[in-house]
């Protein structure tokens, strides 16, 4: 068996790498920058060649940026609506019994502040979310031709691999800098904002929980417990002892996006999956991981 990953560079790409690898699944990383190939999703003809020379048993598109941020409205289209349809006609043609994982997101349904599972309605409310819809119809339209075609909608999950400008991972690498000597002070903007802190290396494995079954097709990945930015800083911070309220300074004014993002993950708990770090395991994880001078 094998996979093609396009988008590996990613924490969730380095993530279902290893899940794929302990299932003894050659993997095939794809991304625009590094990897065993070279190329972009949003190119056709690369995304077909590739589909057509190594007839993989799986296809995962991970490849986004993501913000939901505007000035990303044309990346984002590109890489992942384009990105899909390119998957997706490229298997139609050349390889039809694949299986194909296409990236869902929490933010691209309509949020009420209640646990959200894939049945609930959409909402394009920003180009990241507008792109992702569109994947998922994709998706839902090749799969009536016949494709094997899963959706899993991603709910917030960490790593040490986030990038810097993460809220989880800013907090992270200023405590490291902390405990090693720092006095300084970050900025943050609402912390009572709830979402989940769930990890990543369980969250690609529900995603392969996902894509080695076939009675269900479309389901939210999360742990479905929610805690605040402010709960993440007492764990971070309570690893060195410390006061996080003597190194945070809240913006005024400041306006979030939401208030609460949390889901039901109901259906991808009854084939099997279920996350194993909880939020002081990933903090630890995050903190500690770089930063031998707190052990």
């Amino acid at each position: 068996m094998n996979a093609i990953i396009f988008g590996a560079n990613g924490q969730d790409g380095h993530y279902l790498t290893e899940v794929l690898y302990q299932k003894k699944i050659e993997v095939i990383e794809v991304s625009r920058n590094s990897g065993d190939v070279i190329g972009d999703v949003s190119n056709y003809s690369f995304v077909e060649n590739q589909i057509k020379n190594i007839q993989p048993t799986y296809i995962f598109h991970l490849a986004a940026n993501s913000t939901t941020k505007h000035n990303a409205l044309f990346e984002n289209h590109e890489t992942i609506s384009t990105g899909t349809l390119n998957i997706l006609e490229a298997v139609k043609r050349h390889c039809p019994n694949s299986k194909v994982f296409i990236t869902g997101s929490g933010v691209q349904f309509r949020n009420k502040g209640m646990p959200i599972k894939e049945t609930d309605e959409f909402e394009a409310n920003s180009p990241y979310s507008l792109a992702r819809i569109h994947s998922v119809y994709a998706a839902r339209y090749y799969r009536s031709l016949g494709l094997n075609v899963y959706v899993g909608y991603l709910f917030h999950h960490e790593s040490p691999l986030r990038k810097p400008h993460h809220v989880s991972q800013m907090i992270a690498l200023a405590v490291q800098r902390i405990a090693g000597g720092s006095d300084e002070v970050i900025e943050l903007g609402d912390i009572s904002v709830e979402k989940e802190w769930t990890f990543a290396g369980d969250i690609t494995r529900g995603i392969l929980t996902l894509v080695e079954q076939d009675k269900v097709f479309e389901a939210v990945i999360g742990s479905g417990v929610g805690y605040t930015i402010e709960n993440w800083l007492e764990q971070c911070f309570g690893i060195l002892g410390k006061d996080w309220h003597y190194h945070v300074r809240l913006r005024d004014g400041f306006t979030s996006e939401y208030k609460r993002l949390i889901s039901n993950p109901e259906t991808i708990k009854s084939l099997g999956w279920h996350p194993t770090e909880g939020l002081s395991d990933l903090a630890e994880r995050m903190v500690m991981q770089t930063s031998p001078e707190i052990l």
